[in-house]
């Protein structure tokens, strides 16, 4: 993102965020843009443009609804600028919580279900089901996103860590940032890979002409993704790889097989249109994770069992080539 202030007569406006809209985003929403560019809730972005600190080509907007041309230069702040909205608990949701303690609270997570909320997502996410049952994380982390160090996509599916406590959300963060978090994926991929084991070592950013999409650019953040091969259904052209994520950007296991041309069954995104087999998200879960407790220092590892939809999926596809498992 270029970061620059506005000059002109909106100089006194600080805007952290420049970005040129792209011809994919021609007509949408000022409100709309916003949010999937800088990741920050709707109601957020509503503040940003009552308190005039969000501007077109220079000129200051005052309403959400205004409509964005290809071309025209966006400035807004960034989300970390603001302070963000509180979350509301919502008792309705009922995460599957597979353990918990004073520290850290393990969630087994189902395929359509949303970590937090955020654009389009305000009421319905696991943590304001934890919030629940769980009030104390209010005050774990930043205000937004209560007790999240880390987070699976909607359509992925399996296990991740909230953090219970201030030390544990730190403890966490540290081990994220360092790399010592094993986080270990299953998933399906259309394409014959050429060797039986890999890294994608690839710097990750959003896509200049969507920013609804990431995408591996030179500028991006640093991303190492490294691969097995656990099956192989030749005739059909798919295998099943286990991944190991040393680093955790956005959507970085399917960008970076979709960069190796191996793209994630059922992803509707990176997945060229290819045939989804029966699903309507990613084939894509989240199998095991793995870390060091922040209370007693042991190592904890979790799992989680395959759901129904991918279990389908490899009757579907019947006997593999071998089994490596």
């Amino acid at each position: 993102m270029r970061r620059s202030s506005l000059g002109g007569s909106s100089s006194s406006l600080w805007a952290p965020v420049r970005e040129e809209i792209p011809e994919a985003l021609e007509g949408e929403r000022i409100d709309r843009v916003i949010s999937m560019i800088t990741g920050a809730s709707r109601s957020v972005v509503a503040s940003w443009i009552v308190d005039r600190t969000v501007a077109i080509d220079g000129r200051v907007v005052d309403k959400p609804s205004l409509k964005v041309r290809a071309g025209q230069v966006l400035s807004a702040p960034d989300d970390d600028d603001v302070t963000p909205d509180v979350v509301a608990p919502d008792s309705t949701v009922t995460p599957a919580v597979i353990d918990v303690d004073d520290d850290v609270i393990v969630v087994d997570k189902a395929a359509g279900e949303v970590v937090h909320p955020g654009a389009g997502h305000a009421m319905g996410t696991i943590v304001q089901g934890l919030l629940a049952r769980y009030p104390e994380i209010a005050t774990v982390g930043e205000p937004d996103r209560p007790g999240v160090v880390h987070r699976l996509d909607k359509g992925t599916s399996g296990v991740f860590v909230v953090a219970r406590s201030e030390r544990a959300h730190a403890a966490l963060t540290s081990q994220l940032r360092d790399r010592s978090v094993g986080r270990r994926y299953v998933t399906w991929v259309w394409g014959r890979p050429d060797n039986d084991r890999g890294v994608v070592d690839a710097p990750i950013a959003r896509a200049i002409r969507d920013p609804t999409r990431m995408s591996v650019r030179d500028d991006g953040k640093d991303a190492r993704t490294h691969y097995v091969v656990q099956q192989r259904w030749s005739e059909i052209g798919i295998a099943r790889l286990a991944c190991r994520l040393e680093t955790g950007r956005t959507h970085q296991i399917r960008v970076h097989l979709e960069a190796i041309h191996l793209p994630v069954v059922g992803d509707a995104r990176y997945g060229r249109g290819r045939d989804p087999l029966g699903l309507d998200r990613p084939a894509l879960h989240a199998a095991e994770l793995e870390f060091i407790h922040p209370g007693d220092g042991a190592l904890r590892s979790y799992s989680s069992a395959l759901p129904a939809d991918l279990v389908a999926l490899e009757t579907r596809l019947g006997p593999p080539d071998d089994q490596r498992l």
